[in-house]
């Protein structure tokens, strides 16, 4: 025997099809007038409500840092770059001492935790109070150099 000469041991049942005359009466098992009498009557489910509420529910959106912020400490800048070195974020993912963050490359805050002793030329960074003390202190300047600005 193979599996195209195989058959069913117990009869297809068929489905009965309502509403198209015959033996079933007028109403044809559907009642009289109403919602549930016509064709493609349809509630609106009850889960529904639920449904719609959970996206103003606290915890929906997965936490997301803002503006994808990445920390860098001045001890790590001193460590990595030579004396009138320029640091920008494009360096720093060269040296792989930050990564990209969805294939963007990151805003970068540096803080001020280790010691300074070279002159540092960042760009295009944010720095704390006492990052910027640190760098200033050993002769380095922190520039806000944008060029990546859409001019409409």
């Amino acid at each position: 025997m193979q599996i195209h000469q195989l058959r069913p041991t117990h009869k297809p049942t068929r489905t009965m099809r309502v509403g198209r005359g015959g033996k079933r009466g007028s109403y044809s098992g559907k009642g009289i007038k109403g919602q549930t009498s016509r064709s493609g009557h349809n509630f609106e489910p009850l889960i529904r409500g639920l449904i719609k509420r959970y996206p103003k529910l606290k915890g929906y959106r997965a936490f997301r840092r803002p503006n994808d912020l990445v920390v860098v400490n001045v001890g790590i800048l001193d460590k990595n770059f030579k004396a009138e070195e320029i640091v920008n974020p494009e360096f720093l993912i060269a040296k792989k001492i930050i990564r990209r963050i969805g294939g963007k490359t990151p805003k970068v805050k540096i803080l001020g935790s280790g010691e300074v002793k070279k002159s540092l030329n960042i760009q295009n960074c944010e720095a704390s109070k006492s990052a910027k003390e640190k760098i200033e202190k050993a002769g380095g300047q922190i520039r806000r150099i944008y060029t990546n600005k859409k001019t409409n």
